[in-house]
């Protein structure tokens, strides 16, 4: 099975289970493909927490899950060091976050003294505990989840910490149809329960690595310069998307360009991906927000006001297609 063929196979596995919602889906697979992490944000009983289940059980990677509380230590993620009587020694035991997938379901209910554990391990890959560092598994994925509405007894995301996941998708409600169709798939057991790995360490690395090499042309790469620096004097924007938004915008791209059997980058990769990778990014002002001013609308602002380059048509396959 090629790269490709593997990775429509994960993206089919997980719309087993995630019906109606194919967008959301395949942003949420760029941002593993990319090798980047991934927050969900939306209301809920959308399926936020099933959506990060279903890519888990289509890996077969080790997965462990923490549910943020406001009791959360930092310790609890990471590990902590424990005295043994025996040699007389401190021993680090590891913490969740030495998995391949993690699942930090409704991290802005854990302090920020917790969320910032996280800081370290997403963007590094490893954890420093007493001086001494750790390194985490290479395929080392973190899946967030968070409910915007729900407010109370919840800490936002520190803006460094938002950074640090390349992108975020929302999964909205479904439609009745597609409603009717969750209840007619779940009458008896929960597609989930049923969902086998359809993916190992080995086709995931050969699918990240074909992905790095899908080309991103010069022109294409002064675009996504262009547009994050765009975000920044947009009015409103108190802070807009930083150097390490261009990476993952550019990365992202490359992704969506390699689901569609391409081995080259277009402008439409770039705009389909640009609100998943810059919005949650965006700081805006106060009057901005008031008068109805969103990240979203800034996103749109900047793709319609900055020239998109001319790139000659290539008919070559994919990477690995």
């Amino acid at each position: 099975m090629t790269p490709l063929d593997l990775a429509r196979a994960i993206e089919d596995n997980v719309r087993r289970v995630i019906h109606g919602k194919d967008g959301p889906v395949r942003l949420a697979l760029l941002a593993l493909f990319a090798r980047g992490h991934l927050l969900i944000e939306d209301v809920p009983g959308t399926g936020k927490t099933m959506l990060a289940r279903a890519v888990a059980r289509s890996l077969d990677l080790t997965f462990r899950r923490i549910q943020c509380t406001q009791d959360l230590l930092p310790s609890d993620m990471t590990g902590v060091s424990v005295f043994d009587p025996r040699d007389q020694t401190f021993v680090f035991r590891e913490g969740p976050v030495f998995t391949e997938v993690l699942l930090a379901d409704e991290v802005n209910r854990a302090t920020p003294r917790a969320q910032s554990a996280l800081l370290e391990c997403m963007e590094e890959r490893q954890v420093t505990s007493d001086g001494v560092t750790y390194p985490l598994p290479p395929l080392f994925f973190v899946v967030a989840t968070q409910n915007p509405v729900e407010l109370e007894g919840t800490f936002p995301l520190p803006e460094a910490q938002l950074d640090r996941f390349a992108l975020q998708v929302r999964l909205g409600y479904p439609t009745a149809e597609q409603l009717a169709a969750i209840l007619d798939a779940q009458r008896g057991r929960h597609p989930i329960d049923d969902l086998a790995p359809v993916a190992d360490r080995a086709g995931l690395e050969g699918v990240q690595a074909a992905v790095r090499e899908v080309a991103l042309d010069a022109s294409l790469r002064r675009y996504v310069a262009q547009l994050v620096e765009a975000t920044r004097g947009a009015p409103g924007v108190v802070l807009g998307a930083s150097p390490r938004a261009a990476l993952w915008l550019a990365q992202a791209a490359r992704a969506h360009a390699f689901m569609a059997a391409r081995r080259f980058v277009l402008p439409d990769d770039v705009q389909t991906v640009a609100h998943a990778v810059l919005d949650h990014r965006l700081i805006l002002d106060p009057r901005a927000r008031l008068a109805g001013r969103t990240s979203a609308t800034v996103v749109d602002d900047v793709l319609g006001r900055v020239a998109v380059p001319l790139v000659p048509a290539d008919p070559a396959p994919a990477p690995g297609a």
